[in-house]
This record gives C-alpha cells, sequence and structure tokens, in this order.
C-alpha cells in the first residue's frame, strides 16, 4: 500500500473541520427525516387515506435509518457516550445499521474483541468507506490483527466497480480538497485524522476491481 501519513498537514482550524462535519451531518440527516415527514404528511391527508400502510412503512424505515445513523456518528465522529471501550460485535452492529440497503456485502473478519475510542472511532469509519467504494455491488471485508505493539485494521473493496471517489482519495491521504465536493471529502479526512492524532499510520491503495484501506494503530 501507498502510505497517506507522510501528506502536509492541512491549515485546517477545528472550526473549519466542525463546519464541514456538521454539513455532512445535516445533509446525511435531511433524507431520512424529510421522508419522514412526507410518510406524516401521507397519514394526515384525507384524500391519501389508501396509502396509509405505505406511509406508514415509509416513517418506520426511514426513522430506522435516522436511528442508524444518529448511533453511528455518535462514535464516527463525536464523543461515542461514556464508553470508553467497545466490543466488536457493537461496532460492527453500527455499521451493518448504516451499509443496509445497499449493494455491498459485509465481510466481519475482526478478530478483537474490544477497542478504546480511538481504534473504534477509525474501525468504523473504514468499515464504512470501504463498504462505500461499491456503488454497484461487491464484497467489503474488513479484518484486524496485531503485528508487534500495532493493531492493524484493513479494509478490502472488491467488486466490478471498486473505486474511491477523487475527493476520498485526497481526504486519505490527508490533504486538503482544493476542489471537488467537500461532503464527500470529509469523512475519509476524518479517518486519516483520527489515526494521525493517534499515532498511527493511514494508507490506502486502488488497482482494477479493488481498493484497500489500512490503518497501523499502536496498541
Amino acid at each position: 500500500m501507498t502510505d497517506a501519513s507522510p501528506s502536509p498537514v492541512p491549515d485546517l482550524s477545528g472550526g473549519v473541520l466542525a463546519t464541514y462535519l456538521a454539513a455532512k451531518l445535516c445533509h446525511d440527516f435531511i433524507s431520512p427525516a424529510g421522508a419522514i415527514m412526507s410518510g406524516l404528511d401521507l397519514l394526515n391527508d384525507p384524500s391519501a387515506q389508501d396509502m396509509r400502510d405505505d406511509a406508514l412503512g415509509l416513517i418506520t424505515d426511514s426513522a430506522t435509518k435516522l436511528v442508524a445513523l444518529v448511533q453511528f456518528c455518535r462514535v464516527a465522529f463525536g464523543a461515542a457516550t461514556t464508553s470508553e471501550r467497545f466490543t466488536g460485535d457493537e461496532l460492527k452492529a453500527l455499521v451493518d445499521g448504516m451499509i443496509k440497503g445497499g449493494r455491498a456485502t459485509l465481510d466481519w473478519r475482526i478478530t478483537e474483541t474490544t477497542f478504546d475510542k480511538p481504534a473504534a472511532r477509525a474501525l468504523v469509519n473504514l468499515a464504512y468507506l470501504t463498504a462505500a467504494a461499491l456503488p454497484t455491488g461487491g464484497v467489503a471485508t474488513v479484518t484486524s490483527r496485531r503485528d508487534g505493539d500495532r493493531l492493524v485494521l484493513t479494509g478490502l473493496a472488491e467488486g466490478t466497480r471498486a473505486r474511491f471517489k477523487p475527493e476520498a482519495a485526497t481526504g486519505l491521504a490527508g490533504r486538503r480538497l482544493e476542489e471537488g465536493l467537500t461532503g464527500q471529502w470529509i469523512q475519509p479526512y476524518w479517518l486519516w485524522l483520527t489515526v494521525k492524532e493517534a499515532g498511527g499510520i493511514l494508507a490506502a491503495v486502488t488497482e482494477e476491481g479493488r481498493v484497500a484501506i489500512e490503518a497501523r494503530m499502536p496498541i
């Protein structure tokens, strides 16, 4: 893999990063929240009572998605509640909730039983970005192993159109975005920053039909 960590640290203040993250969260939340409102509008429309079951289904699915988003983001971007450590099963459930309904299949091969906050944050972001690199389907394999005093987290996306968007590749390399969509850049950059601030190294590679991300973090 090509080591992404030596890139110059972008001149981004905490306020700027917070703005980018807030914009991404608002973008992600508005779709299920808007769908819930649409379902409620149908329920309250006297002329659409024949669509009541459809409206209830829309509300249920959208509320489930919204809750999954909130739970994921608390760990991926926030202080992650009061928990200091997370189990592998807890983190898998967060990722499953995010990719449910998508075309990627998650192959979770995590051998560690517990993760501290930095490692947990890195793992859920890495796993989600691996699955997101498979827009038309494929297998996202997420693994963990120990290498001396390092925890190695790897995400391998294999599929016919496996790819990182240019903005994502920029973020994974720890570079500031000069052009493109900040919403596509901020989460990969946040992963790079999480790994770097924990004293680790992030690497990414792209090949025909497969892309991979590897994070090496102190144990």
